[in-house]
């Protein structure tokens, strides 16, 4: 962090925003959230990107210290303290910052001191979670992508033995005794329940989607009714809308079919673990100056539209979670593994980033999508 950004944010903060315009239009046009912390730790400046990274306003903020959003404990406050007995800018890196009102994980925090404002320090925090997720999302491609070529397998090699399988089952069922009908029985729906699997399967093939403008609040919408006149019937779901969105580039179809398939887990998570007051929460919002590039290419993602599905339910346990998004990875006895797994492909059809955060008691879903514009312009 450099001197001058110390200096303007002081500028801005001891000379007032109105009288400084330059320094206060780069303070809220920088990418990373900015704060002022006094010699209290209480918050006295935070730039946009600091009210989004926070979830509150900086006029919320001012009514509060770090120590009301982050425990005592927690490493940043050593770093501070550093900062202020040493007079040096200090960088820590992957620092987990974790509360009921703020859970951030991989974030990096840069720490000033502020030489004209006694015991002031500026810090500066970047969220890698971002990146992180594109290249968790990369993976799960490839994972798609096997599984794509496991599909085409199976179709080829297995769909045609299974039916002459079920067909002479069939045949023996009206010539053998009723103990032996049994087993034909058993023949015949075992080859169907094999054949079904094989059709699930090659809903992942590389099939290029048709795209359109997308409302996503309809697709939001309409999952709400199918849970809620279904299998959520017995839990609240609430939406939380930013109503200024601009409409989705994607297949309104397999979006639906996205957030259907995470809403059912949701509610599946929390019947099986009996959660008292049941909740799921349908959220948007717009990121803005969201943009990742990807690795190997000079293509850069702009994903500014974000959808969360988020529940209270018991959270995912630690030994699936880094593989969440595999084939036939499941905490369900009866699952298959698939669910996820075409959540991701479809995501990741979509051009788009899928993350999960879980603890007990809260787990979020969150998908970054592109929006029309982006696409128009060849973003």
């Amino acid at each position: 962090m450099s001197n001058a950004l110390a200096r303007g944010v002081l500028a801005v903060v001891g000379r007032g925003a109105q009288r400084q315009p330059d320094h206060a239009a780069l303070l809220s046009a920088l990418p990373v959230a900015v704060l002022l912390l006094d010699r209290d730790n209480r918050f006295r400046f935070a730039n946009h990107a600091a009210e989004q990274f926070l979830g509150l306003s900086l006029v919320q903020l001012a009514q509060h210290a770090l120590s009301d959003l982050v425990p005592a404990d927690n490493p940043i406050f050593l770093l501070i303290e550093q900062v202020r007995e040493n007079d040096v800018t200090i960088s820590e890196y992957d620092l987990t910052l974790e509360s009921p009102r703020l859970h951030k994980q991989g974030v990096t925090v840069q720490g000033s001191p502020l030489p004209e404002e006694p015991g002031g320090v500026v810090l500066v925090l970047q969220d890698a979670s971002a990146a992180r997720a594109l290249d968790r999302q990369l993976t799960f491609r490839s994972a798609a992508r096997s599984v794509t070529g496991m599909a085409a397998i199976l179709a080829h090699e297995v769909k045609n033995p299974l039916s002459g399988i079920r067909g002479a089952a069939q045949l023996l069922e009206s010539s053998v005794n009723e103990a032996d009908r049994e087993l034909t029985v058993l023949i015949r729906d075992e080859a169907d329940r094999i054949r079904a699997l094989v059709d699930r399967m090659e809903i992942f093939g590389e099939k290029p989607i048709e795209r359109q403008p997308v409302n996503i609040h309809r697709v939001l919408e309409h999952v709400r009714r199918i849970a809620q006149n279904g299998f959520a019937a017995h839990l609240r779901i609430q939406e939380v809308y930013d109503p200024s969105l601009p409409p989705a580039w994607g297949n309104r179809d397999q979006l639906v079919q996205v957030v259907l398939n995470l809403v059912k887990n949701a509610a599946e998570a929390i019947t099986a673990a009996a959660v008292p007051n049941g909740e799921i929460v349908l959220m948007t919002g717009f990121q803005h100056g969201v943009r990742l590039a990807v690795p190997g290419s000079e293509r850069r993602l702009h994903l500014p539209l974000l959808v969360a599905v988020r529940d209270n339910g018991p959270g995912i346990a630690d030994d699936i979670r880094p593989n969440l998004f595999d084939p036939f990875v499941s905490s369900k006895p009866s699952g298959s593994g698939l669910g996820l797994a075409l959540v991701a492909k479809i995501v990741a059809d979509h051009g788009g980033l899928i993350e999960v955060e879980s603890r007990p008691g809260r787990t979020e879903f969150r998908l970054h999508l592109p929006v029309v514009q982006d696409e128009a312009e060849g973003i």
